[in-house]
């Protein structure tokens, strides 16, 4: 296995990895970018092409090409080993069949039962039908293979049958979520039905999970989509209808359009509008923003965005402007989606892309059309829809410029807003604030380790700063003496950089991270202001360390006083005699 990674690390340069899904900029030797880990607003992420390693001195993720892997898509080592060998065009032995994980048979279900509906779309008599009222929809043969559209027969056990001759047991169908066990316990039944599907996609293309729309003239009652539920590999609140093929586009264009359905999104990538994914029913999440920000901070939202609006509808788009996006509104016809106007006009639906507004300015307007701002009951309600949007404008400069124009309109005192927005912003918000939606990557770390770390950095960035074999000796000598007040890894490295052994494996990673960061952080500081922080930092690990150390001997000589042991007495009074000489 180590043979293997480390070929595919030969093979790719993780500058070009990690550019596939950031915008890098090159500074000095390394690169720098916003970390797509946590929110921030000035970049504190670095990938160096030398150590083949990132960094990100905000939030502390770090690591090599496969970990940068395994966080940014969500995955395990063996799921993003997978990945890196795709790229490199390195091949993987196929593991044996029993050692396949319960997600690779769910991956393998997902994909067999694509195929089935695929094969029923195209080989039956009810598929015909269906393929005419797609064609009739506006889509092209080449866009219903492109995104693997197919039918579910009316059959009650069609697919269910079908997986279960090709060698999958029932529970691991059950878990795909593509059959329904009945309450009763009797034999389960295909979840799709007399169904048009539409299988879901994640970043990489893998089928995980599918949405069924109703077949042309089904009976009224029966829900127009019905989706997959949540399995071990797909959420509805995390998975984005068409990412997988529009990432590259959204990053081109540096936006995104958000639409709802699976209509809209096809029909849009007909017309050359690549840059669209949709919700599928699900308001915009923590989750969808978090992996659209990994490519672009810009949104259209081109659904119904009705003045009363669905609350979770809100709820997304006021994160998105806390998550700092710059969102905009696309006006569509009265009762029209965008697959409507694509196939009625599709340079219409370009036109309205184009003529999108920010979403204070669009708010702005459908709020003077609906209320009366003559009148004080319309002039409250104005401000009290539109506020909580100026509020949480990012730029001061626009935000003021909003405030100003909104006071004219009302005709009220500009004061009279400002304090209005001020008491809004004074409320607990429902949902959480931007720095406790990021991922938490790093654990919490201590006084000590911090200050353990900091000697490390500062003897590393002294000997890459150059210094004479005096006062080097001088340095060594001071971390051997803190020798018993280090733990962990910093201590296997503390004995390593003393004795000038080999660094072990398992820590080169986490060597080349502290390289880095005496790169970075370390390029503009002097030698003697590390010299001073380097000996700042031993007394002070040393008094806490010691501090610690002399309270649990007291508490210990406590205890063997009160049980008359004098031979342990004996032992804690030397050590604490010990410990206070250092």
């Amino acid at each position: 296995m180590d043979s293997l990674v480390d070929e595919i690390k030969e093979r790719l340069d993780i500058v070009e990895v990690v550019s596939g899904y950031l915008s890098l900029k090159k500074v000095g030797s390394n690169y720098r970018a916003l970390c797509p880990f946590h929110s921030e607003k000035n970049p504190s992420f670095y990938v160096s092409p030398t150590r083949q390693i990132f960094k990100c001195f905000g939030c502390g993720a770090a690591g090599d090409v496969f970990k940068f892997i395994m966080l940014i898509e969500g995955v395990e080592f063996k799921e993003a080993l997978k990945i890196l060998a795709q790229k490199a065009g390195v091949k993987l032995k196929p593991e044996p069949k029993g050692a396949r994980s319960e997600r690779e048979k769910i991956f393998e279900i997902c994909e067999l039962a694509c195929r089935f509906f695929i094969k029923q779309l195209k080989k039956t008599k009810k598929g015909e039908a269906i393929l005419k009222y797609l064609l009739g929809r506006g889509l092209t043969q080449e866009s219903i293979e492109k995104w693997r559209i197919g039918y579910a027969p009316e059959t009650w056990r069609g697919l269910y049958d079908f997986l279960i001759e090709e060698g999958y047991k029932k529970e691991e169908i059950i878990k795909s979520g593509l059959v329904v066990m009945p309450e009763d316990g009797s034999r389960p039944y295909d979840r799709f039905r007399g169904r048009i599907i539409f299988p879901i996609f994640d970043i990489q293309g893998r089928v995980v999970g599918f949405g069924g729309r109703v077949r042309p003239g089904a009976k009224e009652e029966e829900a127009k989509y019905i989706n997959t539920p949540n399995t071990p590999v797909y959420d509805k609140s995390k998975i984005l209808y068409g990412l997988n093929n529009a990432k590259v586009a959204i990053r081109k264009e540096n936006f995104a359009i958000i639409v709802e359905g699976y209509f809209d999104v096809i029909l849009s990538f007909q017309v050359g509008a690549e840059n669209v994914v949709a919700t599928s029913g699900s308001a915009l999440t923590e989750h969808h923003l978090k992996v659209l920000s990994r490519y672009t901070k810009n949104l259209i939202l081109a659904f119904d965005m009705d003045i009363g609006g669905e609350e979770a509808t809100k709820r997304g788009i006021d994160l998105a402007q806390m998550l700092g996006f710059n969102i905009k509104i696309a006006f569509l016809p009265e009762g029209k989606d965008p697959a409507d106007v694509v196939k009625e006009n599709p340079t219409k639906w370009l036109e309205i892309l184009k003529a999108s507004k920010e979403i204070v300015h669009f708010y702005f307007e459908k709020l003077l059309e609906k209320f009366d701002k003559n009148t004080l009951n319309g002039k409250k309600e104005i401000a009290r829809n539109l506020l909580p949007y100026i509020g949480r404008i990012q730029d001061k400069v626009e935000q003021s410029g909003w405030m100003r124009k909104l006071a004219r309109e009302l005709d009220v005192k500009e004061e009279a807003l400002w304090g209005e927005l001020q008491k809004l912003s004074l409320k607990k918000e429902k949902f959480q604030k931007t720095e406790e939606i990021s991922i938490s990557i790093s654990k919490k770390t201590s006084p000590e380790e911090l200050i353990e770390t900091r000697i490390l950095l500062a003897f590393l960035g002294l000997k890459e700063k150059g210094i004479s074999r005096e006062e080097e000796e001088k340095l060594v000598q001071n971390l051997k003496e803190i020798a018993p007040f280090f733990g962990s890894e910093r201590e296997t490295l503390r004995e390593c950089l003393v004795s000038q052994k080999k660094i072990p494996k398992d820590l080169e990673s986490y060597y080349q991270e502290l390289l880095l960061e005496v790169e970075i952080k370390f390029a503009q500081v002097d030698k003697e202001n590390l010299l001073e922080d380097f000996y700042f930092c031993v007394k002070r690990l040393q008094k806490i360390k010691r501090e610690k150390l002399i309270q649990r001997l007291t508490s210990e000589i406590k205890t063997a006083e009160k049980v008359g042991d004098k031979e342990k007495l004996k032992e804690l009074l030397k050590k604490l005699k010990e410990i206070k000489k250092l």
